[in-house]
């Protein structure tokens, strides 16, 4: 049986105004009578019926998660954080996949669907600032690196301090034939373009020439992506002491292609990764990576998101930047 608040009231003695008060967390109600019913609120295990207050507001209670990939662990994991910090305001997240199109990313920044969603975290590759200026759509946050100080809030690490420290950890192993791995040279590719930038910052810093020789592009960031590179490099006479892969997925598949080539993994050829997925904890060896604090990526984009809806939506964007780890493991010991 689902009890409604005039039951609570009834059960506490006081009236369906003051329950609403105290189930809608307004301050003004005094201690003892909040005690009250908060006790007759557990008594009953009453629950709020959410679906008819967003109707009130005008809301349905949904938000959107859109991202290019499902099928890349950093994504799902991502995912499972924003359904996490979601459910504290009482929202179901609707996860999207837009493949990175153009078409599709327009369909998600307009809203999906009338009325479908009242918000939207949303990590475009194919859609610009001005793209979603354009777009009358849903308060929205983005993240990653293809449009920021744009229309919109935004949370980002910092790609270019993360990619600088892990090659600096290579060359402080003693490694000077550093491979990058993961270059992208199209629009789409900002987030590799910030983390070439980190690995030849931390090259000059060490007085190391750059050899666009060790520089592998990959059209994606998918194991066999990193495989195929490593395959590339190798067959190609360059021989790196030590790889910085863009993803854990590439550095996982360059493992691969290390193993098949019959080299150990650090003696012959240190790899590094970058995003701290499951995958790496486990895989033989452990892999190095830096770690992007996911969970408060996904903390806050939820939150500014909150606020949004909350009333500042016509606040000046923000862009905060969440905080990185690097974490050395064994395929760099």
């Amino acid at each position: 049986m689902r009890h409604r608040l005039k039951d609570v009231a009834e059960r506490a003695g006081v009236s369906v105004k003051t329950v609403s008060n105290v189930v809608n967390g307004y301050q003004h109600v005094r201690p003892a009578t909040r005690a009250r019913v908060e006790a007759a609120l557990a008594e009953l295990r009453y629950r709020p019926n959410l679906s008819a207050r967003n109707l009130r507001k005008g809301r349905t209670g949904v938000i959107a998660l859109a991202v290019p990939e499902l099928d890349i662990p950093y994504f799902a994991e991502l995912a499972r954080h924003v359904v996490a910090a979601a459910a504290d305001h009482g929202w179901t997240v609707l996860i999207d996949q837009t493949g990175g199109g153009r078409e599709r990313e327009r369909v998600a920044a307009a809203g999906i669907g009338d009325h479908l969603i009242d918000g939207l975290i949303f990590s475009p590759l194919s859609l610009t600032a001005d793209d979603l200026t354009d777009l009358d759509g849903v308060p929205m946050v983005l993240l990653g690196e293809r449009v920021d100080h744009g229309p919109a809030d935004h949370v980002v690490i910092d790609n270019v301090t993360a990619a600088r420290e892990v090659t600096a950890h290579l060359i402080g192993l003693g490694r000077h034939r550093i491979a990058a791995v993961g270059a992208q040279p199209t629009p789409e590719g900002a987030g590799a373009r910030l983390r070439l930038a980190g690995y030849t910052a931390a090259l000059t810093e060490a007085g190391i020439g750059y050899d666009e020789r060790l520089v592998a592009a990959t059209p994606a960031w998918r194991r066999a992506d990193g495989a195929a590179a490593l395959r590339h490099l190798l067959a190609s006479g360059t021989r790196p002491d030590a790889v910085f892969c863009f993803s854990d997925t590439l550095a996982l598949g360059a493992l691969r292609a290390l193993h098949e080539a019959g080299l150990r993994v650090p003696t012959d050829v240190a790899v590094a990764g970058f995003d701290d997925i499951e995958d790496g904890r486990f895989s033989v060896p452990t892999l190095t990576t830096v770690a992007p604090d996911k969970e408060r990526i996904a903390r806050l984009a939820v939150d500014l998101l909150a606020g949004r809806l909350g009333g500042d939506r016509d606040a000046p964007p923000r862009e905060l930047t969440a905080p990185h780890r690097l974490t050395p493991r064994e395929s760099t010991a």
